[in-house]
């Protein structure tokens, strides 16, 4: 860890180059769509996982989660939970102790995510847990990818209506990206040796 920071600053985060998620992404719509996923989510040794929530912009207003998304080493696949057929397909992929599911902020996301579906967590990596343990005092997708895999994403939809019927080819790039780069900071810290002593709770 002597190599890595444990900040960074705006400032540097601005010099960074900006990367966003290029490869395919599947929004998941018909039954083949997923089909596909599952098939393609089962087979994966490791997923990053993220959600997106429509923002609340008047005191006490709250939304459940609109989206999940799912990055497999070759695929994003977005959910919109408004499709039922979608939520016992996301209550499998959760509950399966075979697949790796790691993400930032997930005690949050999962907490949020049982009042839309009920499911039991199993195998998961709290990225932002995992780095706290090695000094590293910043948290968040984005500080993360700056100080690990050295770019910049940008915030741009994050305030969008995720709970619209169709999205916008921004706001599938943007969801798509943040699980890419959860799997993609899985598998650095993996490399570097930082999850040895990763605990994998079954639950939050």
């Amino acid at each position: 860890m002597s190599d890595i920071a444990n900040t960074i600053t705006r400032e540097q985060l601005v010099e960074l180059p900006v990367r966003r998620y290029e490869g395919p992404v599947c929004l998941v719509a018909t039954t083949d769509d997923l089909h596909r996923a599952m098939h393609e989510i089962r087979h994966d040794r490791v997923i990053g996982i993220d959600t997106e929530t429509q923002p609340a912009f008047r005191k006490g207003q709250t939304y459940p989660p609109s989206l999940v998304q799912i990055a497999t080493a070759r695929e994003v696949f977005i959910f919109q939970l408004r499709r039922q057929e979608c939520l016992a397909a996301l209550a499998e992929v959760l509950e399966n102790p075979a697949i790796v599911k790691a993400g930032i902020g997930l005690a949050d996301d999962l907490r949020k995510l049982k009042t839309v579906f009920p499911f039991e967590e199993k195998n998961i990596i709290h990225l932002d847990a995992v780095i706290q343990r090695h000094g590293i005092v910043q948290s968040g997708v984005r500080n993360l990818a700056g100080l690990f895999l050295g770019f910049r994403i940008t915030k741009g939809s994050r305030t969008s209506n995720w709970g619209r019927s169709h999205l916008t080819p921004n706001q599938i790039i943007y969801a798509a990206t943040d699980a890419w780069v959860c799997r993609e900071l899985f598998l650095c810290f993996e490399k570097r040796g930082l999850l040895a002593s990763a605990r994998r709770p079954d639950a939050v």
